[in-house]
């Protein structure tokens, strides 16, 4: 078996599902954004055996309509630490 990858493919899947679109569909509006990805490429990063690339992830955030930040579910509960010296 594969070793996984991808922190945030489960979080992709997630999203794409809830705006209803399919692997298809949301590579289709990744490839308008200039982002070549395939319907495989997308199955691949969703099961977390594919990379997603640090100029991959801002036009995924963008084709899916949400932050950079939302793909990271565990980040956005952890309390952040103040300062040093707090």
């Amino acid at each position: 078996m594969a070793k996984q990858q991808n922190a945030v493919g489960a979080v992709v899947r997630k999203l794409r599902v809830e705006r209803g679109l399919t692997q298809e569909q949301f590579a289709a509006r990744l490839q308008v954004l200039g982002l070549e990805l395939s319907r495989a490429g997308m199955s691949k990063i969703e099961a977390r055996l594919r990379c997603v690339s640090d100029t991959e992830l801002p036009v995924i955030a963008q084709a899916l309509k949400v932050e950079i930040a939302d793909h990271y579910p565990s980040q956005a509960s952890r309390k952040r630490p103040g300062p040093r010296g707090s």
